[in-house]
């Protein structure tokens, strides 16, 4: 009995630990600096879910947190409901914070996985895994990206396993409507 309720205790904690791990295959960027990837991001590209399905316009904005933790601060509009969303959380560095190896929370104390796979030595362009490979994004601090830039990052992409050929380009044209704006993150 005592096997089976420390069992029962832990099973969650591995759940929620496989939620932050990164995908066979893959790598964090090395040498990321948080200061330089802070700021404002367009999505280019991603792998749908139903969190952002039929979102057009989506973009990012990261800032830091009194705490040392980061604001993530997602917007997309909704063209079905003629309306803009918008999703606040959090993210902290998994182990050391020279990895881009981040875990991100928009529902209290349950985290997913951030990783950095590719980043331009600008800081222009990125490509972001989440916990298995069902979950990619490509950004870019504009709100197009060059075609050779994007060749590279499908290609690498493709290479790691991820499905590029089910990829999703929201349109990234005038705004409509006034975009939220964000409360600070606590």
């Amino acid at each position: 009995m005592k096997l089976f309720s420390l069992g029962v205790l832990l099973l969650p904690l591995l759940f929620l630990n496989a939620c932050t791990r990164v995908p066979e295959g893959v790598e964090p960027v090395q040498n990321f600096q948080l200061q330089r990837y802070l700021g404002h991001w367009y999505e280019i590209a991603r792998l749908d879910h139903s969190f952002e399905r039929g979102l057009t316009l989506v973009t990012t904005d990261y800032s830091l947190n009194p705490d040392g933790s980061v604001a993530v601060t997602n917007t997309g509009y909704s063209k079905a409901r003629d309306a803009w969303q918008l999703a606040e959380g959090r993210a902290e560095f998994v182990g050391p914070k020279n990895v881009g190896h981040l875990k991100v929370s928009f529902l209290g104390p349950f985290y997913s996985s951030y990783i950095v796979i590719a980043l331009s030595d600008d800081y222009q362009y990125a490509m972001v895994s989440g916990y298995d490979k069902s979950y990619l994004w490509i950004l870019s601090r504009t709100p197009t990206m060059p075609k050779d830039v994007l060749e590279q990052f499908l290609q690498k992409a493709k290479a790691m396993g991820y499905p590029v050929d089910q990829l999703i380009f929201p349109k990234q044209e005038a705004q409509p409507g006034n975009k939220p704006s964000a409360q600070p993150s606590r």
